[in-house]
């Protein structure tokens, strides 16, 4: 509060100092211009007189609440979280349908409570949270700044069109061209929204009826199901396989001393088992939150034929594609097929040794690799266009989270009922906002920081940031996946509690009461990051919050939610630094422990 009175005050003396400096000038200047700045300077000064007085109301009303702690009881997701939510006091037949479907979700959360940790310690390594703690590029940032003092004809300092600004609109609309080999209409195939999460909620609305089922891929962003709950649908889930890298890893008779890293898979049968008549979508979500994993080819392949062959025509696919620009460990095949792609499409026709470029989408333009190398586009599968509303944001890629402008991009008849909800939902996503964002796109194809731009940077900075993360992971006692051999994207490390780390855990903390936690239950990955972040300054994320009740028991007879936490490297080298200290002197102390047990044993 102080910070926005005192720069409230500063804003008015400016004003006043630039309305002076240009009144110096007016001899020089028209008689009507010179009138026009005198009765502007007159207006400024009635304004400033007026400011002032109020603003010396709200610093007085400041200075006496300044010792008053307000309790933030409002909800919130994977974001800046310290709220206490409290049930609602109205009984549950006062509440609306929406409310009702949402069931008893009043209480704490994951992300209210290790938002409350978080913000009670001043000095905790924050690995928790998906948003970066850094600004976002300068080229970002300017384009925000020139739109926000943009005073044209242009200014986009009124509502724009509903669906989306048309600069916008039409810069998605030339990407998603090229990104899907077919020409999208700006104006009827994409839809602007506050963000990835409100394009997911239009969608759902706009396609599920009371009844109908929507598959998740377990385990999930936990936002998905809610989304489900209040469109009126049913969530089904199909369970990713967790395949170690050692085939002994999971056999009842091994002695647990070594728990090794390994990958999700999709099982094709997975799916058609949990396909029904009811299912009207599946989620798709590549790079995947929490696992990192991404999808290859071949499983969308698997998906598209299980849609095609077992689902009824109605059946939607809504890709959340919001980390497509962080793909840090492409698959391999997607990298040789662009190579091949690159050598077949550089080739004469004839077959002699001249080498040029080739119109490759019906466009005029010329090939050039993918931007997001490594990353299959759902709707750009043979027949999956139709059947498709592809949603990203700007908020990962720009690093700009607060922005909030997401979009769905898709065929007419799944995208009109969207355009046609969005006037009773929110007139527009702010027009500053969306006119920077177009601004901001074109900037960053060009070369920045040393690479042929934005993208490969972002991409080699996350890669250095999971290596960082990842070593001290590693010698702290957790197994985290070999990127050399498994695809990986986003920012968020699904890591494996090793045994050495679970020992390490009080087991007082282990199924104690909790009601923050699925089933009031503090299991062993609550329990570990519980106590990390109260003890050992270091936050993450458990993966119990990502995993459906219904859950089976995984490897080794132990629920398989139990044995990860999600741990975010979108976080500065200082903050990753500071984990990767912690987590040195969490794996000494452990040794230490050993030791003394061991010589225990001897004596």
């Amino acid at each position: 509060m102080k910070f926005i009175l005192s720069h409230a005050f500063e804003i008015l003396l400016v004003s006043s100092s630039l309305t002076n400096n240009v009144l110096s000038f007016t001899p020089s200047l028209s008689s009507s211009l010179s009138k026009s700045l005198l009765s502007m300077q007159k207006e400024l000064n009635n304004r400033q007189k007026y400011a002032h007085s109020h603003l010396t109301i709200l610093k007085s009303t400041h200075e006496k609440e300044d010792t008053k702690i307000l309790k933030d009881e409002a909800p919130c997701y994977d974001g800046i979280c310290s709220s206490e939510p409290e049930p609602p006091q109205s009984s549950h037949s006062h509440q609306g349908q929406a409310t009702q479907r949402l069931g008893v979700q009043s209480g704490p959360t994951v992300w209210s409570e290790f938002g409350r940790i978080a913000s009670s310690q001043e000095d905790i390594a924050n690995l928790g949270q998906g948003f970066p703690d850094w600004t976002p590029p300068k080229f970002a940032i300017d384009a925000l700044v020139e739109s926000a003092v943009d005073v044209t004809h242009n200014s986009p300092h009124q509502y724009t069109r509903t669906a989306g600004h048309p600069k916008l609109v039409n810069e998605l609309a030339g990407r998603y061209s090229k990104h899907l080999r077919r020409e999208i209409d700006p104006m009827a195939e994409v839809s602007v929204t506050v963000g990835a999460s409100q394009a997911l909620y239009l969608a759902l609305q706009t396609l599920i009826q009371p009844g109908d089922e929507v598959i998740l891929f377990e385990p999930f962003f936990d936002l998905y199901v809610n989304q489900i709950k209040l469109a009126g649908g049913t969530p089904v889930y199909v369970p990713l396989k967790f395949q170690p890298y050692n085939d002994n890893d999971d056999d009842d008779d091994n002695d647990k001393t070594t728990i090794t890293p390994g990958e999700w898979i999709l099982e094709p049968q997975s799916l058609v088992d949990k396909i029904s008549p009811k299912t009207r979508a599946i989620i798709l979500n590549s790079p995947h939150n929490p696992t990192g994993k991404i999808f290859t080819r071949s499983e969308m392949e698997h998906i598209a034929s299980a849609i095609t062959d077992h689902a009824s025509p109605q059946c939607v696919v809504l890709s959340d594609e919001v980390y497509k620009y962080i793909v840090h460990s492409p698959p391999r095949e997607e990298m040789e097929e662009e190579e091949a792609a690159q050598i077949e499409l550089t080739q004469q026709k004839n077959g002699d040794d001249v080498h040029h470029t080739g119109d490759v989408n019906g466009f005029g333009e010329k090939y050039k690799p993918t931007i997001c190398q490594g990353h299959v586009h759902f709707a750009s599968l043979p027949g999956m266009w139709e059947r498709t509303i592809t949603i990203s944001s700007a908020g990962k890629t720009f690093s700009a989270t607060g922005w909030q402008v997401g979009w769905a991009i898709g065929p007419k008849d799944l995208i009109a009922p969207m355009h046609q909800l969005l006037p009773y939902v929110q007139f527009c996503a702010s027009t500053v906002v969306q006119e920077a964002l177009a601004r901001a796109l074109p900037k960053a194809d060009l070369p920045y920081e040393g690479y042929a731009s934005y993208y490969e940077y972002l991409k080699a900075m996350y890669t250095r940031k999971r290596d960082l993360l990842g070593s001290a992971l590693k010698d702290a006692g957790f197994a985290v996946p070999d990127y050399d051999i498994t695809p990986g994207g986003g920012f968020f490390i699904f890591a494996r509690i090793g045994k050495k780390i679970s020992d390490a855990i009080p087991p007082e903390r282990i199924m104690a009461p909790n009601v923050a936690a699925p089933g009031n239950i503090a299991r062993k990955d609550w329990a570990l990051c519980q106590w990390m972040a109260e003890e050992k300054g270091i936050l993450c994320i458990p993966a119990s919050p990502f995993f459906s009740e219904e859950t089976v028991t995984g490897i080794n007879g132990e629920p398989l939610s139990d044995q990860f936490v999600r741990i975010a490297f979108c976080k500065t080298n200082e903050t990753i630094h500071k984990a990767a200290d912690r987590l040195m002197k969490l794996s000494e102390e452990q040794t230490v422990v050993d030791e003394t047990l061991i010589s225990e044993k001897s004596s």
